[in-house]
């Protein structure tokens, strides 16, 4: 199948432009990665945009103490808003992408984004829509972070978690949950037993399932 064909199943927001697929097209390439591949690094100069055709991408960013807060993830359909920011000003990217599931990617140089802005109103679209959305997602998180209490905080975190996944199981260990909430593993410990002592959860090594 053309890169062409894929992206216009994967999306939509391209499909009423031929002209604008067939650009792409012309300037990408397609490439799978398998899971735990950093395709952002911090404090580096973007060279490409990722269109995500399949799989899961977590952007997240790292405080001083080391720990991990989540920002959000690229599914499929979607790019890396920050990405994208970052390349259109020519500055270095803030955060940082791993790969959660293995990804199918289509590859779009930097190079050919002013080009992308300049000639296909369909392309812009898609990027202020990216941004929203997105930007909505961080909102969310930011909400997660500080105004919840803990209890609350992780069990919102667990439900976004399970959505994002399409599942009803979440495998990740205490401390890599604690490090994304900004926590020790020694309180997220706790709360997940509540949760479980409360029939919200069941709990065996790195998995969650939530009822």
């Amino acid at each position: 199948m053309s890169i062409q064909s894929i992206l216009k199943n994967s999306f939509p927001q391209f499909a009423s432009s031929i002209n604008l697929l067939q650009e792409i097209e012309a300037i990408s390439t397609i490439k799978e990665f398998d899971k735990e591949t950093i395709i952002l690094k911090e404090n580096s100069y973007v060279k490409v945009i990722p269109l995500l055709i399949s799989g899961l991408i977590k952007v997240y960013k790292e405080d001083e103490s080391g720990n991990e807060v989540l920002l959000y993830y690229i599914e499929p359909g979607e790019s890396c808003i920050m990405s994208i920011m970052s390349a259109e000003k020519n500055e270095k990217i803030t955060v940082k992408g791993i790969v959660e599931e293995k990804s199918i990617i289509v590859i779009v140089p930097i190079q050919k984004l002013q080009y992308l802005r300049r000639n296909y109103p369909q392309w812009n679209v898609f990027v202020y829509s990216l941004f929203n959305e997105k930007f909505d997602e961080v909102i969310d998180m930011i909400k997660i972070l500080t105004f919840s209490n803990k209890e609350k905080r992780l069990e919102e975190y667990l439900l976004k978690e399970a959505n994002i996944k399409k599942t009803t199981e979440i495998h990740q260990s205490h401390q890599e949950i604690a490090n994304e909430l900004g926590s020790s593993r020694e309180v997220i410990s706790r709360l997940l037993k509540k949760l479980e002592n409360d029939g919200k959860i069941e709990l065996s090594q790195r998995r969650i399932k939530i009822n």
